[in-house]
């Protein structure tokens, strides 16, 4: 069967797209997706174990979020690249290790967006970069503890910071 896709709006690299899918019971539907490329998750762990964290201006919720920095792939970018440029750009840290954790899926009811999953040691103060014009952010750094207890008490609500921590502590990084 063929996939006839729709562009029905795009934005940077974000496509809202509609296309027939056949799903395994036989039926065929038309479904409407987030087409995104993809972003790295990282966690960055200083050396006396703090971990960094951006304090970021979302403008769809209009409010602050603490959160893991993070950044969308750019087209034709390996994954590992995206985390290194994505770090140091958000907090001025580069890191001589980038340990792979995997991926999750944040969205898979109608968003086809994989984000992949690092832990960054061996961070090193840079110059940080220029973030993008819808980017107001400040850099912090937090214990495990502290960043656990704002999980807690409902202060850190961002599923990916949530998700790459919990799978961290999982592997045994942290």
């Amino acid at each position: 069967m063929e996939n006839n896709i729709t562009t029905l709006h795009q934005w940077k690299r974000v496509a809202l797209v509609e296309e027939s899918v056949a799903l395994p019971n036989g039926k065929t539907i038309t479904h409407t997706t987030i087409s995104h490329p993809g972003a790295a998750v990282i966690l960055p762990i200083k050396h006396n174990g703090e971990i960094v964290v951006v304090n970021q201006f979302r403008p769809s919720l209009k409010k602050w979020l603490i959160e893991l920095p993070a950044g969308t792939l750019e087209a034709q970018e390996p994954i590992e690249s995206c985390a290194l440029r994505e770090l140091e750009e958000e907090t001025g840290y580069s890191a001589e290790s980038l340990i792979p954790m995997g991926q999750v899926t944040p969205m898979a009811g109608f968003c086809d967006e994989i984000q992949y999953l690092f832990v960054a040691k061996g961070l090193r103060r840079t110059q940080r970069y220029s973030c993008d014009d819808d980017e107001v952010l400040e850099v912090l750094s937090l214990t495990i503890d502290t960043l656990e207890q704002k999980i807690i008490s409902g202060e850190v609500t961002d599923a990916k910071t949530i998700a790459c921590l919990s799978k961290a502590k999982l592997c045994g990084y942290i």
